[in-house]
């Protein structure tokens, strides 16, 4: 079961907030909806339009609530971000498109997900419309792809060595989620207080589960397709992998020897994307101390330039080594 009472917290709202400047009206896309703290503080503005989307199925009872106060304002679809191509969205001013890559408190706490350490049973950590699970993951790769896995995902330093101890157990019994923390703690040699001995492992299976990676970058590719010329891109991510990519997104389409060519035969006459701030933003004292989970958090935004649509970019052969490791899972 999952506490409903349990405070929600939406990362860097109010930074987020004066960024995207619902107060002057328009139509939103939140990318995740997730407990709705974003969506619920852009309708509060007069004027203002939300479409939501998330691949938990259970985000839709929030939903649900939502649309019963904010009707014909408010659009949800159970949808991967990756599936923004699939929305026919015309007439619509799409002045600002959301990201926030974080997990709620219901989510982390959600024994189905199994995203936690403290979880018991099977593995699973899948987020909505999924092909497989952790437990494939774990007990169907050999050592090789597992410690690819660990390693660029979760960045574990010692990524080889608890790849063969999980070969080693599985051969005995299958592993769960218990089983799996208590191998770790017993293979890795030196011990961080400040985090879990399991946490880089467990952020590379979920990464790795729900394709994170192929996900944000086509996410981010159809975004600013979509996008309304003047409009705001803003993302908020937790751990370095995502940072990395969506820094080097926005900062590639902000310089014109970026983008490589356009179809058809098209020269841009500007870059597509503008910063205006290089450095991320990120939570105030104030927020840590009623939020801590958020001191990993970083917002970055750009915003377009250009009414242009059919743009090339070459994030996907940047980060092509992180796709080549998604792509393992033709084998589960």
């Amino acid at each position: 079961m999952v506490a409903d009472t349990v405070k929600h917290y939406p990362v860097l709202l109010n930074e987020l907030i004066s960024i995207i400047t619902p107060q002057h009206g328009g139509t939103f896309i939140d990318c995740t909806f997730g407990q709705g703290g974003y969506t619920k503080k852009i309708l509060s503005f007069e004027n203002t339009k939300v479409i939501a989307i998330d691949r938990d199925f259970k985000t839709k009872k929030i939903a649900d609530k939502i649309i019963k106060n904010y009707q014909g304002r408010f659009l949800f679809k159970n949808k991967r971000f990756s599936q923004l191509n699939d929305f026919k969205i015309k007439n619509e001013n799409i002045r600002g498109i959301v990201f926030d890559l974080g997990f709620s408190y219901n989510q982390i706490k959600d024994t189905e997900k199994g995203l936690s350490f403290n979880s018991a049973g099977d593995l699973n950590m899948q987020m909505g419309l999924n092909n497989f699970s952790a437990k494939d993951v774990i007990n169907k790769l050999d050592a090789k792809e597992l410690e690819k896995i660990f390693k660029f995902f979760g960045e574990e330093k010692e990524a080889k060595k608890i790849a063969l101890k999980i070969i080693q157990k599985r051969k005995i019994k299958k592993i769960d989620t218990k089983g799996l923390v208590e191998l770790i703690e017993k293979t890795k040699r030196k011990k961080n207080f400040k985090t879990h001995s399991a946490t880089k492992v467990f952020q590379a299976l979920r990464i790795f589960v729900n394709k994170e990676i192929s996900e944000l970058i086509n996410g981010l590719v159809a975004a600013t397709k979509i996008l309304e010329k003047d409009g705001v891109l803003a993302v908020v991510t937790f751990h370095s992998i995502e940072d990395k990519i969506v820094k080097y997104f926005f900062k590639s389409l902000s310089e014109n020897k970026s983008v490589s060519r356009y179809f058809p035969k098209i020269d841009q006459p500007e870059p597509l994307l503008k910063l205006i701030e290089k450095k991320p933003k990120t939570p105030t004292k104030k927020e840590l101390e009623e939020n801590p989970p958020s001191r990993s958090a970083k917002l970055r935004y750009a915003i377009k330039k250009s009414d242009f649509y059919n743009f090339k970019t070459d994030i996907f052969e940047k980060f092509n080594n992180l796709i080549e490791i998604e792509n393992l899972d033709y084998k589960l």
